[in-house]
């Protein structure tokens, strides 16, 4: 901070507009209606949209997209923390400092005696030190409201940070022909009628967890994964409606074969 020309460095500009955002937050807060209404409860929906509104500009690959998102989510850390500010519980700086006395706790092979040479020994040092803070499981600290495929993704990787997992891809894909096995056992798909959806609903759930499992293991992300599949699927049933409207036809009216047709197409593109 000694440094006449501190405000010209990428830092300096940095803490400005960090600094910047604050004044405008206080401004806001003071004088819009909308801003001096909201609580940390009414906030809570729109921070989760956000999230996902940065997760689909993330899947898109879209930069400036990524950078409008990053900007609105830390607008609503700000607000958070401005609110507990007012009611006296905590501000920005405690949020801050102590986001980083927790970082350097949880590094002790940078900022201790500790030692770390592979990223699974960092993921289990970390799970060990975050018992140590007081969490009484080692799943203890996976969001229950988390969509039931990410859940599981961290469910397995923290299940992992604690050095329970299998020892080779082999076996996972073992795992997951037995449960595809189990789940075809419960579910006859040439008599539906007879299925009995709860056994088949478990084994199905049995099935799903195995498959993430393995594309953890072979660190491929299952919810993007699935996630670029939509927008694939979509972009493609989109070109057929198009097509068929360019045709003067509609779905309703045309035959899967044709539609089949204008799909193909599409994968062409």
């Amino acid at each position: 901070m000694d440094n006449p020309n501190f405000e010209d460095t990428p830092r300096g500009r940095q803490l400005q507009a960090f600094n910047r955002v604050l004044d405008v937050m206080d401004e806001l807060r003071e004088k819009c209606p909308w801003d001096k209404k909201q609580t940390i409860e009414s906030l809570r929906h729109l921070t989760i949209e956000e999230t996902y509104e940065l997760s689909d500009a993330i899947i898109r690959q879209d930069l400036p997209e990524i950078k409008k998102e990053i900007g609105d989510i830390m607008l609503h850390m700000v607000f958070y923390a401005k609110i507990a500010s007012e009611q006296d519980h905590f501000d920005i700086a405690d949020v801050l400092n102590s986001l980083c006395e927790k970082l350097i706790f949880r590094h002790p092979h940078i900022y201790g005696d500790a030692t770390a040479n592979t990223e699974e020994e960092v993921k289990q040092n970390w799970e060990r030190l975050k018992l140590k803070e007081g969490n009484k499981s080692v799943l203890g600290g996976v969001p229950t409201s988390l969509p039931a495929l990410v859940k599981a993704m961290r469910i397995q990787e923290k299940a992992r940070g604690a050095g329970f997992d299998w020892d080779d891809k082999t076996q996972v894909w073992e795992k997951v022909q037995e449960e595809l096995n189990e789940f075809e056992s419960e579910f006859n798909i040439l008599d539906t009628s007879k299925i009995d959806h709860r056994k088949a609903t478990d084994e199905f759930g049995d099935l799903l967890f195995s498959l993430i499992n393995f594309a953890r293991f072979i660190e491929i992300n299952p919810e993007e994964a699935l996630e670029k599949t939509n927008l694939k699927f979509i972009d493609r049933f989109q070109y057929i409606e198009q097509e068929a409207a360019k045709a003067g036809k509609r779905l309703q009216d045309m035959t899967l074969k044709e539609m089949d047709f204008y799909w193909n197409e599409s994968k062409k593109r």
